[in-house]
């Protein structure tokens, strides 16, 4: 098999593995300053209503964070790959997230991508609301 045979064998193998994924998925161009999506999957779609026609060539921050796009761009710039925060649905719909960010470089150690995978954490978070009201009716009571 040529090396381009093997390329595009590689690039559709990885293709098909993103859009099986279960878990949301966004790929952003590090290239370009406000880092826009490239990709999205069936999963981001789903859990975020937001078809990828619509995500393809905006901001991951005016898509799931209400506009906040230096909260994207800090998450980029620091070392911790993985954090919590709040994000949005496109009905509006609060969702708890864990994002977890990986980089794609090119040969010469560029990044060029960013994968952006989100990981649900609104029901670790309902039942954090639920134990801290528990507790804060046990501290009233005695």
């Amino acid at each position: 098999m040529d090396t381009l045979s093997r390329l595009l064998a590689d690039s559709a193998m990885a293709r098909a593995a993103l859009g099986a994924c279960p878990s949301p998925i966004a790929i952003l161009d590090a290239a370009a300053p406000a880092r826009p999506v490239t990709y999205v999957n069936a999963a981001f779609e789903a859990f975020f209503d937001i078809a990828s026609r619509e995500a393809l060539g905006k901001p991951l921050g005016a898509l799931v964070f209400r506009g906040d796009e230096a909260l994207i761009h800090r998450m980029l710039a620091e070392t911790v790959q993985k954090k919590t925060v709040k994000a949005w649905s496109k009905d509006g719909t609060l969702r708890h997230v864990e994002v977890a960010l990986g980089p794609t470089r090119d040969r010469e150690g560029r990044v060029t991508h960013w994968t952006v995978a989100f990981t649900d954490r609104s029901e670790v978070e309902r039942l954090r609301g639920e134990l801290d009201s528990m507790r804060s009716l046990d501290a009233k009571a005695a």
